[in-house]
């Protein structure tokens, strides 16, 4: 008798406010979605994306609240929570939920791969650890734990990292330093790049993109040539671990959703994401149409403004500005591009995207159902 296969299914819901879980409530009701089949839920909040973006963890204890109602505590905390701060320009918040089924009717596979997503927690990180090779090691650990449990057998098919890391506050820098212990930096708001950058390191370990031995501390957020193709990390106040989840091809998941990924070498570089929904099966020579746009499940996308100061030749001021931070203006301005070329604005859009593609560019992964 044939073994029934993990199948996967990706749901976009919109959301009116941070809070807002009433899309994700009625999918339950409607029995669209199975809580106790949920990996991960992505989200974009409207709020500042910098290190007092307390909309995330208000739309943690959203989510929290909903899904307590289906399920145990232990098994709602297992679910990755990854809020990314920041609908700057049109970007519409949203929650990408992910969610697991057994396929128990064992049709006729017709594709040899499928969509596969797997997940994994780190345990806390020190303070003084972040930003540093400790960080790198912690965070290329966990993405082999979420490597195994999606099933995929070789790190070659997985074509997208999320990874959602902690940030310095001045109470987890003095703390550190009553054990004397020195942070790799004391700035809040700079530690969020450490961060993200270290913990991009530690995906391209894992991938194999880079080895462990030939990374020091003195690479970290300075470095950029080397980099993730395939990473895509987002800092907050809300968590002291790392928060991981894989999403890639797998023979041991069946169904019609698939991802591929593509590498903007800068911020308007919209032709890689172009490639890739060709891979997927939707070649598109402008916008994609109106028809086809519901065979796409998701955008997932970093945002970074060029250390150089110019966009093809070009400056900007996007690292100029004093009032507003360069990732708010990085997340509008790609937002707008990819939204160009989709046709929709609910993209998942993060900004800072240190050691996360090249300087000024940044990975793209796309989830499509294939005819």
């Amino acid at each position: 008798m044939p073994t029934a296969m993990r199948r996967a299914y990706v749901h976009r819901l919109p959301m009116r406010s941070p809070d807002d879980i009433g899309a994700l409530a009625a999918a339950i009701a409607q029995g669209m979605i199975d809580p106790a089949g949920i990996v991960a839920i992505l989200g974009k909040t409207e709020g500042n994306g910098c290190v007092n973006d307390f909309t995330r963890a208000f739309a943690v204890r959203s989510l929290e609240a909903v899904l307590g109602q289906h399920l145990p505590a232990e098994a709602v905390r297992q679910i990755a929570m990854v809020m990314s701060g920041g609908t700057e320009g049109a970007l519409s918040p949203h929650m990408i939920v992910f969610e697991a089924r057994l396929d128990r009717e064992n049709p006729p596979r017709a594709f040899a791969q499928s969509l596969a997503f797997g997940r994994a927690r780190t345990p806390a990180l020190p303070s003084e650890h972040l930003g540093r090779l400790q960080q790198v090691e912690l965070v290329a650990a966990g993405v082999r734990a979420a490597i195994a449990d999606a099933g995929i057998a070789d790190a070659a098919d997985v074509h997208y990292v999320q990874v959602k890391c902690p940030l310095l506050t001045m109470e987890r820098i003095e703390a550190a330093e009553a054990r004397g212990q020195r942070t790799a930096v004391r700035d809040t708001l700079k530690s969020m790049g450490f961060s993200r950058g270290a913990s991009a390191l530690g995906v391209a370990v894992a991938l194999g993109e880079i080895a462990l031995a030939d990374l020091s501390e003195a690479v970290i957020c300075a470095d950029y040539a080397r980099y993730s193709e395939r990473a895509a990390t987002s800092g907050g106040v809300e968590l002291l671990d790392h928060e991981i989840m894989v999403a890639g091809m797998s023979a041991d998941w069946t169904g019609p959703l698939a991802i591929d990924h593509a590498v903007m070498r800068d911020a308007i570089d919209i032709e890689p994401a172009r490639a890739a929904l060709a891979r997927l099966g939707l070649a598109v020579a402008g916008q994609v149409a109106a028809a086809d746009r519901g065979r796409i499940a998701a955008v997932l996308a970093k945002a970074e403004a060029a250390q150089s100061g110019k966009v093809r030749g070009r400056r900007h001021t996007m690292l100029d500005d004093s009032d507003v931070s360069s990732t708010r203006h990085a997340r509008a301005f790609v937002g707008g591009a990819l939204a160009g070329l989709f046709g929709f604005t609910d993209l998942f859009v993060s900004g800072g995207a240190e050691h996360q593609g090249p300087d000024g560019g940044g990975p793209v992964a796309v989830i499509a159902e294939r005819s």
